[in-house]
């Protein structure tokens, strides 16, 4: 079974949906077409130079990666630049590049990895994006055909309540239709009113799984005309967001909590601004440069935020307001994502029925201190 670069695209969309992605990021497929039959996928955390070398080496068809390598519009495509070079040989080696930035960070894998990692518990968002919305699917089936149609809407992602799958609603009733001219109907007569009995199937789907849900429903109910009815509902979905605060098991020194993050995330060095004598619990953590949510974190009364890229007057002024902060880097917070992404491909993709080989990139953290 040859896999397109559609179905990667589809996966990696089912996975973080591209709308989830802010207004400034540019995700999705950046480069390539999508009907290109990927064999060999790199996954990285950036195509750098080095990376798409590796890739030209390694026979890659696909890199993905989470960081974007375009992120504005492009005047000229040489290679004068080292952007330039970078898309030119990707075309030429018939490289595509998919990458999941904020959209990523949205859905929270990074964050909940990230927050995993460091074996933080009650773990809850730092800032919320939005909250998905919810629908009730109701939809008329012949008893004959309950289970088929049950079996395909919950495959395509219905009736997730919680920790809890296949849930809906079953009611016996009579139905009533009258074929008309033109019609070829499953069961029935035409001009002759059918009354037969049915089940009422009701259950609730995510905004995000609504089409293909009403497409595998479709698919499966034998009616020519299928009747179902789609209502918006005022239950709270799930929230999605950026970082995440949480919980030690017990209060430790900055200090030691740095050793922790450093062995974790297997860094040398990291940055602390704070007292190193001072215990905390309450942790704040944003991968990647976590700027914009440390007032977050002061809200929601964080003892420390771990995150990267963190200039010198921003510290000293969540200093000045009480929150300490460990700056374990870009790269350092983010890296994880790779074996991440990597093991959720390997895991779709490579299996008895489907031969694509995921790979990690050998990137390595770009910051050296001495």
């Amino acid at each position: 079974m040859s896999i397109k670069t559609s179905d990667i695209i589809q996966y990696m969309e089912d996975l973080s949906p591209s709308q989830y992605a802010y207004e400034w990021d540019n995700v999705g497929l950046l480069i390539g077409e999508k009907d290109q039959t990927i064999e060999k996928i790199l996954v990285a955390l950036d195509a750098t130079e080095n990376v798409v070398e590796e890739a030209i080496n390694k026979g890659v068809d696909m890199i993905i990666t989470h960081h974007p390598m375009i992120f504005k519009g492009v005047k000229r495509i040489t290679t004068q630049d080292f952007l330039g070079r970078k898309i030119i040989k990707m075309i030429k080696n018939d490289i595509s590049l998919y990458a999941a930035h904020t959209n990523l960070d949205a859905v929270g894998s990074l964050s909940d990895l990230l927050a995993n990692t460091l074996q933080l518990k009650q773990i809850e968002l730092l800032n919320i994006k939005e909250t998905k919305k919810l629908y009730k699917m109701v939809v008329f089936t012949p008893i004959t055909h309950i289970e088929a149609v049950r079996e395909a809407i919950c495959a395509k992602g219905a009736g997730h309540i919680g920790d809890y799958s296949h849930c809906t609603y079953n009611s016996l009733g009579e139905g009533t239709f009258m074929p008309l001219e033109g019609t070829h109907p499953y069961i029935g007569t035409k001009n002759q009113l059918e009354k037969i009995e049915e089940i009422k199937l009701e259950t609730i789907v995510k905004s995000k799984d609504l089409q293909k849900v009403t497409q595998g429903m479709l698919e499966a109910h034998p009616y020519e005309e299928v009747a179902y009815d789609i209502y918006p509902l005022e239950n709270q979905g799930e929230q999605i967001g950026v970082g995440r605060i949480g919980y030690l098991e017990e209060a430790m020194t900055i200090e030691a909590l740095a050793h922790l993050t450093k062995q974790k995330l297997k860094m040398d060095k990291l940055r602390i601004y704070g007292d190193v004598n001072k215990k905390v619990k309450k942790i704040a953590i944003c991968p990647g440069k976590g700027l914009s949510f440390i007032k977050d974190a002061m809200k929601k009364n964080a003892d420390i935020m771990i995150t990267g890229d963190v200039d010198y007057h921003t510290a000293i002024d969540a200093l000045q307001e009480g929150l300490p902060i460990i700056d374990a880097g870009h790269f350092g917070t983010e890296h994880i994502v790779v074996g991440y992404l990597a093991n959720k491909l390997i895991e779709q993709f490579n299996s008895n029925s489907k031969n694509v080989e995921v790979i990690q990139s050998e990137e390595q953290n770009p910051y050296i201190t001495l």
